[in-house]
Parts: structure tokens; C-alpha cells; sequence
């Protein structure tokens, strides 16, 4: 499976199928053509441009309402539970943040925030959406051992690196990829210390990766 992270939150799993997820990127164009597309939540910078695309939306149950109404694909599912699309396994897990949809008057409510769990060709990537810490990402690892952790670190509005180091320490991933930070000023983060602290004090390797830059996990 071949990970691109195209910036902010918005990363492509390409392997027998192409899975795009939090279809945002603050500048430029998303140039993939995927199979199936995962909602972490609502918020604008993260549902970005999913209602575009004529593929399956996998998403909680208030976004896939909402955008069925605007004629979308989608895969309505809930924390806990696991659905099989296409052949790729998707686990919606526990993420503590708000959901607001934002693009209609004031907005309504979105749902649950989530992260999710996604395997393909015997493979599997934790995406943790935007999230706090919490300790149960420990059951997260004893139960799907990922692959590759990707792993908010913005701070203000998800976890920061202390947090971040955290959490990847609880899932204990070997590979571990920050993602939400530095898009916004309100993000900014020095992500080298968070690589140099998992890097000299645990066996996980951090991958840091710029806006369409890769990394393939090896069988």
C-alpha cells in the first residue's frame, strides 16, 4: 500500500483500490481519481470536496444523510462499527472533537467526529481525524495493529506534539505520520522535534512528509 499525503489532512491510500481521505487541501487541486472516499467529519476542512466525486462516501450517519440529499454515494456506518467496501475493511473509531456542518446558513450538526481504521491488501492505516488525546488508543493498537499511525499535532484544535507522542506511544504503530499542522498559522508547529523525540526514545519510525510526497508500506 502506497500512502500520499496531499496536505492538512487529506492522505490517499493507493493499492487495489484508491481511498481518499478528508478530501481538503487549502491551495491547488486534489488530482486523484479515487474508488472510495472517508469523511473523518464535518467541518469544512475536512468534508472539503467529497460531495463531487460519484463514489462511495464512507461517513457517520449525519453526513451521509446530508450529502445523500445533495445526491451522493454514501456508506452511512458509527463508532465501533466495521463495514467492507470494495474489499477494503473500514473501522470507525472514537475522535474528541466537535462536527459541524458549516455550509448551510448557521450550520447543523454533524455528528460524532471519528477517525478511522482502514486495511487493504493485508495492510492497515489508522487515521486518527481530529482528536484530543485519550488512552483508549491503546485498544485501538491492541486490537488492529496498525501499520502507519497518522496523527493530528496542529494543537489549538486537536492534539499538539506532547499529545501527539502520546498517542503514538499508545497505538504503537512501527511507522508514524503527523498530519494536521502547519496549514494555518493558528497550527504552526516545529514537527522536527516531534520526528527527533519518537525517533531517539521509542522503536517507531516518524515519516514526515511534505504536501505530495509518499510512503510505501512494505510487505
Amino acid at each position: 500500500m502506497k500512502i500520499t499525503y496531499l496536505g492538512h489532512a487529506c492522505v490517499v491510500l493507493q493499492g487495489s483500490k484508491c481511498v481518499l481521505i478528508d478530501p481538503f487541501i487549502p491551495e491547488g487541486e486534489i488530482k486523484v481519481t479515487p474508488d472510495l472516499i472517508a469523511v473523518t467529519h464535518a467541518h469544512a476542512d475536512h468534508m472539503g470536496i467529497a460531495a463531487s466525486y460519484a463514489v462511495p462516501i464512507i461517513t457517520n450517519n449525519e453526513i451521509a444523510h446530508y450529502l445523500r440529499g445533495k445526491g451522493c454515494i454514501t456508506e452511512a456506518m458509527n463508532i465501533g462499527g466495521t463495514i467492507v467496501v470494495d474489499g477494503i475493511s473500514f473501522t470507525m473509531t472514537q475522535a474528541i472533537h466537535s462536527s459541524w456542518l458549516e455550509d448551510e446558513g448557521i450550520g447543523m450538526y454533524g455528528g460524532s467526529a471519528a477517525g478511522f481504521v482502514i486495511s487493504m491488501d493485508g495492510r492497515t492505516v489508522y487515521h486518527a481525524g481530529d482528536t484530543g488525546l485519550f488512552s483508549d488508543m491503546r485498544l485501538i493498537g491492541e486490537l488492529y495493529h496498525p501499520d502507519v499511525a497518522l496523527i493530528p499535532i496542529g494543537g489549538r484544535f486537536t492534539m499538539g506534539p506532547r499529545e501527539g507522542m502520546m498517542a503514538a506511544e499508545f497505538i504503537g504503530a512501527p511507522v508514524v505520520i503527523p498530519i494536521h499542522y502547519n496549514t494555518f498559522d493558528k497550527i504552526k508547529q516545529d514537527v522536527s522535534g516531534f520526528a527527533r523525540a519518537i525517533n531517539e526514545t521509542t522503536d517507531m519510525k516518524t515519516v514526515i512528509l511534505e504536501p505530495g510526497m509518499e510512503y510505501e508500506i512494505k510487505k
